[in-house]
């Protein structure tokens, strides 16, 4: 199991690279047969450096997701995130809502995660989200900390234009 520190990427590094050393992908519903297209890019936004996401997203042929995800350490490896409440993002974006989901060691399939949404307003502000709000999605274990993998921003639901753009991801107390 791989050490947690509070950052989870600063956009100080690389891209695609975050602080954890893992790197962020871009993934669509086009895995599953959807048509929800989109890029994810550095860019400055606002007047700060960040990770944008922008694309459409489509509900045609059962889709209906576009997402920018990332392993919480290389490799895919869990790590232990029970010190921490809950997980900053630093957003802007265009008035919509998003979610992040978590996935744990426990989600076997694609299509399981813990939800919470949260609405990326056009001005950048940090929006913390607790661990004990988090909503269990297609599964029925807990949420298990100690066994925390991968998180994704995510644009899903309905018919809409996405555009995220996100400074920075850290857990906090």
């Amino acid at each position: 199991m791989a050490a947690t520190f509070p950052v989870i990427d600063d956009l100080s590094r690389p891209h695609p690279e975050a602080a954890t050393g893992a790197a962020w992908e871009l993934v669509s519903d086009r895995v599953m047969g959807g048509v929800s297209g989109g890029t994810m890019a550095r860019a400055e936004v606002g007047g700060r450096k960040a990770l944008r996401m922008r694309g459409e997203v489509s509900l045609e042929n059962n889709g209906g997701f576009l997402q920018i995800a990332l392993d919480l350490a290389p490799g895919g490896e869990s790590i232990d995130a029970r010190g921490w409440r809950g997980i900053e993002l630093e957003v802007l974006g265009n008035g919509e809502e998003y979610n992040l989901h978590l996935r744990t060691d426990d989600v076997a399939r694609p299509w399981q995660s813990y939800r919470q949404s949260f609405v990326a307003d056009p001005v950048w502000k940090s929006v913390r989200l607790d661990f004990a709000d988090f909503t269990p999605h297609r599964l029925e274990a807990p949420l298990n900390l100690k066994k925390l993998r991968r998180i994704g921003l995510v644009a899903i639901g309905r018919a809409f234009t996405a555009d995220l753009a996100v400074a920075g991801v850290r857990f906090y107390a």
